[in-house]
Parts: structure tokens; C-alpha cells; sequence
């Protein structure tokens, strides 16, 4: 069996981001976003563009990207949101609809989408997850949507994984 390994390229190719950000649960999803931006910053290479989209709320997000990600602008894009349980019966539907949502935008139109949309009980576990004892997923977003584009830049480049 053969088997071989992908590796990021060297030296890293030029890069374009997009980030969606919802503005529903704002305490959480501003301190993703910039999360997200210090990400870009550490990466081996700054992208050459980043555009930044608020939207309402996560349910937002897959109807932006629909519009967004054809234009081909982009060689990433990170989604940002929190939805918190709370007392609402709809918080299934609303998880439910942004996952499978951003899903299905990214495997239509070829592009990597890093899922930066938080899904917790509490308000407590969200802030846990942006600075807090869980790490900083804004952050963590960032630098994957560094590495999956330059995976998919050289990939296109070299037409052939």
C-alpha cells in the first residue's frame, strides 16, 4: 500500500479570507472574532485580504456564504457564532440549520469552512472556550483557516493532491 503525506507549502502561498461573524450573543462572538484575527496575525504568512460580515445570528451564516463564496474572492472562510441553550426550545433547529447549512456552502462551492460557531449550555461554557480555562477557539479558527487554505491553494496549483 502506498501512502504519502501532504504537508503545508513552503513557501506559503498568497491568501484571501472571509469571515462571517454573527452578532447574536456579542459578549462571545467579538472575542471570537478577534480571536480569529490573532490567528491570521501568527500565521507563517498574513493573508492579503480579509473581509469581515456581521450578520444577525447564526441561522445568518449559510445564506451568506450561498452568496459569498461564488464569487470566488476567497480561498477561506471562518464562521463565527454562539448558541447557548438557555430555556429556548429552538436550540436544536437553530444548531442544526448553521451546521448542515455551512456544511453543504463549503462542499458546494469547493471551499474550505472553518466552523467557529460555539454550541454550549451556558454562558459560562462559551466564555470558557474564548480566553477561559477552554482555550481560545477564535484563535484556533484562525490558524486552521491558514492551513486549510494553503492546503487547498497548492493542491489547485498542483491540480492533483
Amino acid at each position: 500500500m502506498e501512502t504519502r503525506t501532504l504537508n503545508l507549502p513552503s513557501p506559503p502561498l498568497p491568501w484571501k479570507a472571509l469571515v462571517i461573524a454573527s452578532e447574536f450573543n456579542a459578549i462571545v462572538t467579538d472575542r471570537l472574532l478577534s480571536g480569529c484575527l490573532d490567528g491570521f496575525r501568527e500565521s507563517p504568512l498574513l493573508p492579503e485580504k480579509v473581509d469581515i460580515v456581521r450578520v444577525p445570528g447564526a441561522m445568518e451564516i449559510p445564506s451568506t456564504l450561498s452568496v459569498l463564496l461564488p464569487r470566488n474572492e476567497y480561498d477561506v472562510a471562518v464562521v463565527i457564532g454562539c448558541v447557548i441553550r438557555g430555556d429556548t426550545g429552538h436550540y436544536e433547529a437553530v444548531v442544526d440549520g448553521v451546521t448542515s447549512g455551512t456544511i453543504r456552502q463549503s462542499q458546494n462551492h469547493g471551499k474550505p469552512v472553518i466552523f467557529g460557531v460555539l454550541t454550549v449550555e451556558t454562558l459560562q461554557q462559551a466564555l470558557d472556550r474564548v480566553g477561559g480555562k477552554a482555550g481560545h477557539k477564535g484563535r484556533e479558527a484562525g490558524e486552521a483557516a491558514y492551513r486549510m487554505a494553503q492546503l487547498f491553494l497548492d493542491w489547485s496549483r498542483r491540480k492533483s493532491p
